[in-house]
């Protein structure tokens, strides 16, 4: 495999007009391989992270307001290959009688499912649907995840045109519930 990363990496840099063989991109197939596999390890299931939850209230508090989180992500288009970069905030209510997530969870599977080409839409989505499964039953009485990242497909090549695209997820009463929206999407809005 490493071996046929670097064979197309080196017909990639003929195909844009360059000279493989100079100083200063001899070592540049290896360095892309190294890069794909750390930017590309979504597509390794064995590195999905475990999300760990604990039983609400185990510990004698039981929580039934807004739990957040916000971070940073990294993305790469399927369309063109390229990144989109930008944040993400997540928020979900917890069911009294159910699970808590641990919360470093949450951008650990950011993380991973952004690490393989991606549509935005997609990303925002299978995160969310990771994270109420891993709740278990009874369900959270909400969850969220608001994405918001600049395309370079967009910015650098096609229209040229600067700009970012948000996507968002609601579940529950952030769905359902139009005070509890406002609140969720305020709290995104003032960050």
């Amino acid at each position: 495999m490493k071996d046929l990363v670097e064979k197309t990496v080196k017909e990639m840099l003929i195909l844009i007009g360059d000279d493989p063989n100079r100083e200063g991109l001899i070592d540049t197939p290896k360095r892309v391989g190294k890069m794909w596999k750390e930017i590309f390890r979504g597509y390794n299931e064995y590195k999905k992270p475990k999300i760990t939850t604990f039983t609400n209230g185990s510990d004698g508090v039981k929580v039934d307001q807004m739990i957040c989180d916000t971070g940073d992500f990294y993305s790469h288009c399927e369309h063109h290959m390229v990144p989109f970069i930008g944040k993400y905030w997540f928020a979900y209510i917890p069911n009294p009688k159910g699970k808590i997530l641990g919360l470093s969870k949450v951008a650990r599977l950011v993380d991973f499912h952004s690490a393989k080409l991606q549509v935005q839409e997609r990303l925002v989505h299978d995160i969310v649907v990771d994270l109420y499964e891993a709740l278990g039953k009874p369900k959270p009485l909400a969850m969220g995840l608001v994405m918001e990242a600049e395309h370079l497909c967009k910015s650098m090549r096609g229209v040229k045109k600067k700009g970012k695209m948000r996507t968002t997820k609601l579940i529950g009463t952030f769905k359902t519930d139009s005070a509890a929206r406002a609140e969720f999407l305020d709290w995104v809005n003032n960050q």
